[in-house]
C-alpha cells in the first residue's frame, strides 16, 4: 500500500457513540426491516445534528427515489447543514460513482448516498477516499444489505412505538428508533450494543428512552396485574396507557405516517417526513 492510500488511526472521539457516524471514514446505515427508510435518516439526522457543519451532498439512486420518495428540506432546518446539494444517479454504480466524486471534489463536508447495495470493493474505494480527503461518508441501505464491507460501523435502524403525548392521548408523540450496532471496526467490544432513543424535536436532542437499557434486554419479572371492575370503559387505558393510545379507535389518521403491527398488539408508528 502506497503512503497515499494509509487509513490512519481513528481518533479518539469514534469509541463512543455515535462511533464516528457522521464525523469521519465511512459508515453504513440499513433499514431493520422494509420501510424503515424514515426511521434510519431520522436517526441518521439526529445523531448528526451537531456534527458536519458545511455543505452536505445527498446522492440518491433513482429507484429508491421512486420507492420511498423525496427528503424535505423541512426536515433540515434544524440540522447542521446550510447547504445541500441533491444527485440522483440512474443505478448503483453510477451512485457509487457521484458518491466518491463528491468525496474528491472537496465542495462538501459531508457526502450522504441512499443506494441499493455496495460490496467489499466499493467500500474500500470510498473509505480510502473519505481518509484521504477528510471527508466522512454515509451510505444508506436496505434491510437486505449482508455481508462483510470497509465500513467503519454498520447501524441497523427501525422504528419504535413513538412516546406518549401528553397534550393528545390519541396522537403520537416523540419519535422513537431502535439503532443496533451491527459492525464497529473502532471498538469492536461494543458490536451487538443496541440504543433505544428519542428523539425530541422541542429541545432538539437524542436522548436514551427512559426506562429502557442501551443494550440487551434482561429478563424482567411478571408483573402482577388486578382485573379492572366489569362496567368501567376506561379501565384498559387506565392500565396501558400507550397501547391505548396508539391503538384506540379514536387515533389520529395522520397522512405522513404509516402503522404496522407492533408489540403487546398495539400500533407502531412510523414518523415519515
Amino acid at each position: 500500500m502506497k503512503h497515499d492510500d494509509a487509513i490512519h488511526a481513528p481518533s479518539a472521539g469514534t469509541t463512543g457513540f455515535p462511533y464516528g457516524l457522521g464525523k469521519s471514514g465511512l459508515h453504513e446505515l440499513a433499514e431493520a426491516s422494509y420501510g424503515d427508510a424514515p426511521a434510519m435518516t431520522g436517526f441518521l439526522l439526529a445523531a448528526m445534528r451537531k456534527q458536519a457543519k458545511g455543505a452536505w451532498i445527498w446522492v440518491r439512486q433513482a429507484s429508491i427515489v421512486r420507492d420511498m420518495g423525496e427528503v424535505p428540506e423541512a426536515v433540515l432546518a434544524a440540522g447542521p447543514a446550510c447547504l445541500r446539494l441533491n444527485v440522483q444517479a440512474r443505478n448503483v454504480r453510477e451512485a457509487l460513482w457521484a458518491t466518491e466524486e463528491a468525496v474528491v471534489s472537496g465542495a462538501a463536508s459531508l457526502v450522504i448516498a441512499e443506494i441499493g447495495e455496495a460490496d467489499f470493493t466499493a467500500t474500500r474505494r470510498l473509505t480510502l477516499a473519505s481518509s484521504r480527503h477528510g471527508v466522512p461518508v454515509v451510505l444508506m441501505l436496505p434491510y437486505t444489505c449482508e455481508g462483510a464491507t470497509a465500513a467503519a460501523t454498520r447501524w441497523r435502524v427501525g422504528s419504535r412505538p413513538s412516546s406518549p403525548n401528553h397534550f393528545d392521548k390519541h396522537a403520537p408523540g416523540h419519535p422513537r428508533w431502535r439503532a443496533i450496532l451491527e459492525r464497529c471496526r473502532t471498538s469492536p467490544t461494543s458490536t451487538g450494543q443496541a440504543f433505544d432513543l428519542e428523539w425530541n424535536d422541542e429541545t432538539l436532542s437524542l436522548s436514551v428512552v427512559s426506562g429502557l437499557a442501551a443494550g440487551p434486554a434482561a429478563p424482567r419479572p411478571a408483573l402482577r396485574c388486578q382485573s379492572a371492575p366489569k362496567g368501567d370503559p376506561g379501565s384498559d387505558s387506565k392500565r396501558n396507557p400507550l397501547a391505548h393510545a396508539l391503538a384506540g379507535p379514536g387515533r389520529r389518521n395522520f397522512s405522513n405516517e404509516r402503522s404496522r403491527p407492533g408489540p403487546a398488539g398495539g400500533e407502531e408508528i412510523r414518523r415519515g417526513f
